[in-house]
């Protein structure tokens, strides 16, 4: 009995030391990715640090059309009467 419970002690040494060994070399593995995380994330924080302010120039931009567009309301041509006058006058127009 003392022989199968210290092979059995063995065992489970031996078992628990694989688990652990795998644990660890996980552990290192979700480290490493949270470092290669943190460096995108800074990366793509940067990159959008520089487009916000471009975004809101191009906003700017807009507005200021909007309000030159409200201030001459000319009629102008639909989308429609655009594509006739690529073709030449129609009959009947």
């Amino acid at each position: 009995m003392t022989l199968a419970g210290t092979v059995c002690w063995g065992f489970c040494f031996w078992w628990m030391r694989r688990l652990s060994v795998k644990q660890n070399a996980l552990f290192d593995q979700l480290g490493e990715q949270g470092q290669r995380i943190e460096k995108l994330s800074k990366v793509e924080h940067d990159l959008i640090k520089e487009v916000h302010p471009q975004v809101n120039q191009i906003k700017e931009g807009m507005d200021e059309m909007i309000a030159v567009v409200k201030e001459n309301p000319k009629k102008l041509p639909t989308a429609a009467k655009k594509n006739r006058l690529w073709f030449g006058h129609r009959p009947g127009d």
